[in-house]
């Protein structure tokens, strides 16, 4: 059986993924398409339903949780992992609402972090999450919202932080920050489900009993990042709720939904269970 399945170039899923998809560990009669795209691309082909399995971000998911669950194995959260919002001048807090902000995605959990942190922003310019800080020197926007490896670059480019906005969730919640998950069509039984999020799990152990040697086709991907780069990524992205949600994982989830909804981000979802038994 072959199903679809679409993740991010970022080190973190290539990491998860490399022995899943190239055959390092047994994965009986299922076969995987891989596609590697942007977060945000994938989170638009979400709302086509185009993939049969799929990383996208939180926010996107609760968008389409009519047709996707979120499996246990694969997510992307934590703790000291949010976005940040940086600019070339020190910007006060109280002008961030009348900024020009770049953000990775309408559909990104950063955009839903930056709203949980200033509900009035609107002022907002969407584009490709390597672009944002380009942008910001060129004087196209005020601030940006970075994400993945732009987070260990921004100061090297001159950048600085505003805020971090993962801190300021965790401080108002108490949750870790929910970024991304790794969901499969509700069409398919539930069984399936538990076999592809166990192979997923499979797959990332292999990759924690190999590390900290960077795989070839994590490095394939990684778009001539520094090593030392890849390692902070992957450590910064990579941990024990990639292996298993748990049950505070999904209490992150549902505290999201609340701040959601709370900011006119998402309607109210289907009366349908988010996660996979």
């Amino acid at each position: 059986m072959k199903l679809s399945l679409g993740f991010s170039p970022c080190p973190n899923d290539t990491f998860i993924f490399d022995a899943l998809v190239n055959g390092k560990i047994d994965t009986g009669e299922l076969q995987f398409q891989v596609y590697l795209e942007d977060v945000e691309t994938l989170n638009q082909w979400a709302q086509e339903g185009r993939l049969d399995i799929t990383k996208l971000s939180s926010l996107a998911f609760l968008q389409v949780a009519g047709q996707y669950m979120i499996l246990d194995a694969g997510s992307a959260m934590g703790k000291g992992c949010g976005p940040l919002l940086v600019a070339s001048r020190a910007w006060p807090l109280s002008s961030v609402p009348e900024l020009r902000i770049a953000i990775p995605g309408e559909h990104t959990t950063a955009n839903m972090l930056l709203h949980v942190a200033f509900p009035q922003v609107r002022n907002l310019v969407p584009m490709l999450f390597s672009d944002i800080e380009d942008a910001i020197l060129r004087g196209e926007v005020d601030a940006g919202v970075i994400i993945h490896e732009n987070r260990f670059t921004y100061q090297q480019k001159g950048l600085m932080k505003l805020i971090d906005l993962g801190d300021y969730w965790e401080q108002h919640t108490g949750a870790p920050i929910p970024l991304a998950f790794i969901a499969m069509k509700r069409s398919y039984p539930q069984p399936l489900m538990q076999q592809v999020s166990g192979l997923i799990r499979r797959s990332l152990e292999y990759a924690f009993a190999q590390y900290p040697r960077i795989a070839p086709f994590v490095r394939q991907h990684a778009q001539a990042m520094d090593e030392q780069v890849m390692r902070q990524h992957i450590d910064l992205y990579v941990n024990e709720y990639s292996l298993s949600l748990h049950d505070e994982g999904k209490k992150a989830i549902e505290v999201l939904q609340q701040q959601a909804m709370r900011n006119g981000m998402l309607a109210e979802v289907p009366g349908l269970s988010l996660f996979a038994a």
